[in-house]
């Protein structure tokens, strides 16, 4: 012990510079792997934990009955708490509200159902009308805190009996306008920030109870939506529909399962999750490289010091471990920043879509994650120098390569011969291992070519809503409850704008397929539709299900179905699984397509009729929106319908909060690459100094030196992209094709083309680069020199 402790005073004496280098090579590796693993643990957890202390809906139900009773529903079995909301907007002066800003019509939210977590502040009075609540997106997008005022504005009594058969935005709000507090930042499972960047604020219920009017009109016709709890969770909604449906008859109300919602976020979350774990073991791979590798330069200095003292009776063992001391005192400290940064780091997680779950953000060190790596690090590295050190002296070369022996019986030159000698055997004396080279380059070529083209993947799904279905650009509600202007004439105006390609009717309403309810569209116009397998319905008896609603009936392509609208049933062949248009009351993969005529043996009504319209490539969306509102006023009836643009799928917006994940993983994974790269050149010169002294002594030139460790650089780089860009392709797509499944969305093989173009002059410029100091210190050391040494 004595002497290990002087010998560790030598070492942190002489060579202090490398130990303070592995330690911060330890320290920022430890970082990055811990907080990403930490992260990955936080952001999968995040729903469930949210969910466990917020007594979160079960359904939602949507009626479009303004005299509907929702007594009725707190009267059934098995309903624990029901809340109420308005559908008539309110307005915030200077801000633009997210569609779910909607007001509460009684005291049920926030006690009984949807209980938030409070981020900060207060929940506001129930009696007040000037309290409101907000998601955190609010303070950060207008500079706001809790105790800051906002200024709310209501509609006109008189102007809210229009606002269901007319364009909201051409409604301006006249009525009484509130000075409100910010009382409170909440967090619930239905109350987080949307994925598209709309800011949310909720005003207490007492807004509705002093002002009722501005909200339901003079007669009442507006109508609300409610929030559910059931006592049995998510088992009890089949017979929430049941006995809705004996209550008010079928169809009348939609009963929306929000497990549903839940299992897309769940989804979502798992994916975030898996890509971090994938960035944290890509990190880890090339810090286990780098370090390493380090740590074996350090400890061969040391043996080579120590064999001097083997004649005085230093054994092997205790000379290995005295050797790799120095690494492991060097990975205490190391290790110890790394966990206080990944600790530090949890400040900002979780991140992407699961940062809108979180229900306790801030400071918050995982110890699952950071103990076990605070005593097993400095361990493993400590150990890993010591097995090097035992086993250096035992390495033998390998058998010879039959690349360099067939190149040297061509007659290659000698340089190129020597260079493939060098990327290929391991030589003889202190052997340059070269099969870890070989593997750690075609290794990251590999990761980096999966992670551009799962990148690629990414990057379409996340600015292409055809994708999911939504191939139209605007969307007109031409009418309601079965009333509204005609069809055809509406179409007529709009096919005649020079910018539309295309305009479809599609009448929507509830059906019901065994206890599964869902939303059925008619199709059979211009625009197209967007299928993962089968055909579009052809005929009255076929029908399109969308993938969601496939799943819950458990029906595919060439299976049979009953399916019961509001005028009749029949039996359905479906044709194929897709997508269908999203609308204000279903998911893009929630719903059903089928013909005119099919639509018309289920119900003679509709509860929307709607209008998809294509454009243009570059069309401006405003001046459009514009243009066609003008048009369609012509028409009778025309000033009631009302054009927005395509409503973006959640899931868009939610994959790209993670598109950069993967180009970091490729970014990690590249360094992998490059170190295993630059360590195998730089060390081929250091540990063949003798045998390329020897060359030059027989003739050798210093530009045939370099020339030699330049061809093993080339020649690392022409193996790794040849091995390893397409499997890197192959892997890219096959994991976008289990993330486009699980999403869903319609998958497209991705073709990072810039990457394939790229990557093999890009390989072989960076091992021109990585072979210029080892090329240039082969070609000039002194002969005499390195021929002594050795």
């Amino acid at each position: 012990m004595t002497f290990l402790l002087l010998w560790l005073r030598h070492e942190l004496r002489v060579r202090w510079r490398g130990l303070a280098v592995l330690a911060l090579l330890v320290a920022f590796s430890m970082a990055t792997v811990l907080a990403a693993l930490a992260a990955a643990r936080r952001g999968e957890s995040a729903l469930d934990r949210l969910r466990a202390v917020t007594l979160p809906a079960d359904v939602q139900v949507l009626t479009q009955d303004p005299s509907f009773d929702w007594d009725l529903v707190r009267s059934l079995p098995g309903v624990a708490a029901v809340a109420p909301f308005l559908t008539t907007p309110f307005y915030v002066e200077g801000a633009e509200l997210g569609w779910n800003s909607t007001p509460p019509a009684g005291s049920g939210v926030w006690q009984g159902v949807e209980r938030p977590v409070l981020l900060d502040g207060r929940l506001p009075d129930p009696a007040r009308a000037d309290e409101v609540v907000v998601l955190p997106r609010f303070l950060e997008r207008y500079g706001k805190r809790v105790g800051d005022s906002l200024t709310i504005i209501l509609h006109h009594p008189e102007d809210v009996d229009l606002l269901p058969d007319a364009d909201t935005t051409r409604i301006r709000a006249r009525g009484p306008r509130v000075t409100a507090r910010i009382v409170g930042v909440i967090r619930s499972p239905q109350f987080t920030d949307p994925s598209d960047g709309e800011a949310v604020v909720i005003p207490s219920p007492g807004l509705f109870t002093r002002y009722p009017a501005n909200f339901l009109g003079t007669g009442g016709v507006t109508f609300t939506n409610a929030l559910v709890r059931l006592q049995g969770g998510a088992s009890g909604v089949a017979d929430l529909r049941r006995r809705l449906t004996e209550l008010t008859g079928p169809s009348r109300l939609k009963v929306r399962d929000l497990s549903l919602v839940y299992r897309d976020r769940d989804r979502l979350v798992a994916y975030e999750a898996a890509v971090l774990r994938a960035f944290a073991l890509a990190a880890l791979a090339a810090a286990a490289f780098m370090i390493g590798q380090y740590a074996a330069r350090l400890t061969d200095v040391s043996r080579a010091e120590l064999r001097a003292l083997r004649a005085a009776g230093l054994g092997p063992r205790r000379a290995a471990g005295v050797a790799a001391a120095g690494s492991a005192v060097a990975a205490v400290p190391g290790t110890l920043l790394g966990v206080a940064g990944a600790g530090v780091a949890s400040i900002w997680m979780p991140i992407g879509a699961a940062a809108a779950f979180e229900p306790a953000p801030g400071l918050d060190a995982d110890w699952l994650i950071l103990l076990p790596a605070l005593l097993i690090v400095p361990v493993v590295i400590g150990t890993g120098a010591c097995l090097y050190a035992l086993t250096a002296n035992a390495r033998t070369a390998v058998r010879r390569s039959v690349l360099v022996d067939g190149a040297a019986r061509l007659g290659w030159p000698v340089a190129m011969v020597a260079g493939l000698r060098f990327a290929l055997e391991r030589g003889r004396g202190q052997a340059t291992p070269v099969r870890s080279a070989l593997v750690g380059s075609v290794a990251g070529v590999l990761g980096v070519m999966a992670a551009l083209t799962f990148s690629a993947g990414i990057a379409d799904a996340a600015s292409n809503p055809v994708r999911y279905g939504q191939t139209h650009q605007l969307l007109a509600f031409i009418g309601l409850n079965g009333t509204g202007p005609a069809p055809r004439e509406i179409l007529t105006v709009l096919t005649a704008d020079p910018a539309v390609t295309g305009a479809d009717a599609r009448k929507s309403s509830t059906v019901t397929a065994g206890d599964i309810t869902f939303p059925v569209y008619s199709v059979g116009g211009p625009v197209p539709v967007t299928l993962v397998r089968g055909r579009p319905p052809a005929s009255a008896d076929e029908i399109a299900l969308a993938v969601g609603t496939a799943g819950r009936l458990d029906a595919s392509e060439g299976d049979r179905i009953w399916v019961s609208g509001s005028d009749g049933s029949r039996e359905f062949l479906v044709s194929g699984v897709g997508f269908v248009p999203l609308g204000p009351d279903n998911d893009y993969n929630d719903g059903a397509l089928i013909t005119p005529d099919g639509y018309d043996a289920l119900s003679s009504s509709f509860d929307a009729g709607l209008a998809v319209i294509t454009l243009r490539p570059g069309t401006e969306l405003g001046e459009t929106i514009a243009r066609l509102r003008t048009a369609v006023r012509a028409v009778p009836g025309g000033d009631r319908v009302s054009m927005l643009p395509a409503l973006v799928p959640l899931q868009l917006a939610q994959i790209q909060g993670v598109r950069g994940l993967p180009v970091a993983l490729g970014v990690f994974l590249g360094v992998l690459a490059l170190a295993a790269a630059a360590h195998a050149v730089t060390a081929t010169v250091r540990r063949r100094r003798h045998e390329i002294a020897v060359m030059r002594a027989l003739g050798l030139t210093p530009a045939q030196s370099r020339a030699a460790v330049l061809t093993q650089a080339l020649t690392l780089a022409a193996i790794a992209v040849g091995i390893g860009a397409p499997l890197g392709v192959a892997l890219g797509r096959a994991l976008w094709r289990v993330v486009a499944e699980s999403t869903p969305l319609s998958y497209v093989p991705p073709s990072p083309l810039g990457a394939i173009l790229l990557i093999a002059p890009a390989a072989l410029a960076a091992a021109v680069v990585l072979a210029a100091l080892p090329a240039h210190s082969a070609g000039r050391f002194r002969l005499a020199g390195a021929l002594r040494a050795e």
